[in-house]
C-alpha cells in the first residue's frame, strides 16, 4: 500500500489470501480467508456450474457470515480443497459458534482444467488446508497471479477447439475511492476471447489455424460453426473483495453488478459450457452506496480478468497474451 493505494486484495484489512499450484500437473486452489467473517453474495450465471455453500449464500437464508472463499481447479473433484480450508480454519477456532464448537463457513466453486496437464492430479483437501495456512501467515504480501492457484490450469479461446485455444490463469485487480476499496481475483478458464475492456482489443482467444493471430470473436464463431460443443471445458469463477458495509441482499446486488464484468471482458460469456460464478466477501467497514460498490467491484474484476491473462506465460503447449502483445 503506497499513500493509502491499494494495491492488492491482500492488503485489505482483514482478508488474507494465498493459492497452492501443483505446476506439473498444471492445477491448484486459491483461498480468500475472512478470519472475523464477512457479509457474502454470489451470483452463479453458467450453465455448467461445480460449486459449494452459494444457497446459503441467498439473503433469504439465515446464517451471515463466510468466511472463507475457495477458487479451485479440478471440475467438481476441487470442491475437496473447501474441507482442507474449513478443517484448518477450525483448528484456528474461525468459524460460526455454535456451542460445542466452531463451523466455518465455507463457499467454493470449480473450474474444469482436467484437459491440461494430469487429468488424475486434482486439489484436494491438502492443497485447501495449504493455501489456508500460507494465506493467514502471508501477510500483506501481494498476491501471485498467472499459473497459480486455480488459474494453473485455465486457457481460453476454445471456439475453435483446444488445438487453437490460449493460456490464462489467475487475476487480481482493485478500484478505490477514497477510503472504499473493492479488490478482485479471477481464474479466467472462458471458452470466448477475452477483450481488454479499455482498449476493446482482443487481447487472447481462439488462434487461426497457422496459429499467428489471434481471431476476433466473428471469426472464432465461424471456426466453430460445425464443431462438436466443447463440453466441461471451461468456466470464469472470481471472488470480490470489498471493505463496504453491505446486507446479504446488497452483496449479492453488488455480485450481479459485478458479473457484467464478464460481458465486458469475455465474449461470448455466460454460455450453457461456462460455470460463470461471481462471490463477494464484504468486511463492513466504510459506509457506501450499493451503485458506487457495485461500480467499483466491476471495475477491479475486468481488471482481474485481463490480468489473468496478461500474467499467464506459456504453458503446456498453450501460447501465451505476452507472445501476441
Amino acid at each position: 500500500m503506497d499513500d493509502g493505494r491499494v494495491t492488492s486484495v491482500t492488503h485489505m484489512d482483514g482478508i488474507f489470501a494465498a493459492s497452492v499450484t501443483d505446476g506439473d500437473a498444471a492445477t491448484g486452489c486459491t483461498v480468500v480467508v475472512c478470519p472475523r467473517g464477512a457479509t457474502a453474495g454470489v451470483d452463479v450465471r453458467g450453465g455448467a456450474p461445480a460449486t459449494r455453500e452459494t444457497d446459503l449464500l441467498r439473503p433469504e437464508e439465515s446464517v451471515g457470515v463466510l468466511h472463507a472463499v475457495v477458487l479451485s481447479g479440478g471440475s467438481a473433484y476441487g470442491l475437496a480443497a473447501a474441507c482442507g480450508v474449513a478443517e484448518e480454519l477450525e483448528r484456528r477456532s474461525i468459524g460460526l459458534d455454535v456451542g460445542v464448537g466452531v463451523v466455518p463457513i465455507v463457499s467454493s466453486a470449480c473450474l474444469f482444467d482436467l484437459g491440461c496437464g494430469r487429468a488424475d492430479v486434482r486439489p484436494d483437501a491438502s492443497f485447501g488446508a495449504e493455501a489456508t495456512r500460507r494465506a493467514l501467515c502471508g501477510a500483506e504480501e501481494a498476491l501471485e497471479t498467472g499459473n497459480v492457484g486455480a488459474g494453473a490450469g485455465c486457457t481460453v479461446g476454445k471456439l475453435a477447439g483446444m488445438g487453437r485455444a490460449m493460456k490464462s490463469g489467475l487475476g487480481e485487480g482493485v478500484s478505490q475511492r477514497g477510503a472504499l476499496v473493492c479488490g478482485a481475483i479471477a481464474a479466467v478458464n472462458a471458452v470466448g476471447n477475452v477483450i481488454d475492456p479499455r482498449s476493446g482489443r482482443t487481447i487472447a482467444g481462439a488462434l487461426s489455424e497457422g496459429h499467428d493471430a489471434i481471431l476476433d470473436v466473428d471469426a472464432a464463431m465461424d471456426a466453430a460453426t460445425g464443431r462438436e460443443p466443447l463440453l466441461r471445458t471451461n468456466t470464469t469463477i472470481s471472488c470480490v473483495t470489498t471493505n463496504a458495509r453491505l446486507t446479504k441482499a446488497q452483496a449479492t446486488k453488488v455480485a450481479q453488478m459485478a458479473a457484467d464484468a464478464y460481458a465486458h471482458a469475455i465474449n461470448p460469456t455466460h454460455t450453457p459450457l461456462d460455470g460463470d460464478t461471481v462471490f463477494v466477501m464484504a468486511t463492513g467497514e466504510v459506509e457506501a452506496s450499493v451503485e458506487t460498490v457495485g461500480y467499483l467491484a466491476t471495475g477491479a474484476l475486468e481488471q482481474a480478468i485481463v490480468s489473468a491473462v496478461r500474467d499467464a506465460p506459456s504453458a503446456h503447449g498453450y501460447p501465451s497474451a505476452r507472445e501476441f502483445a
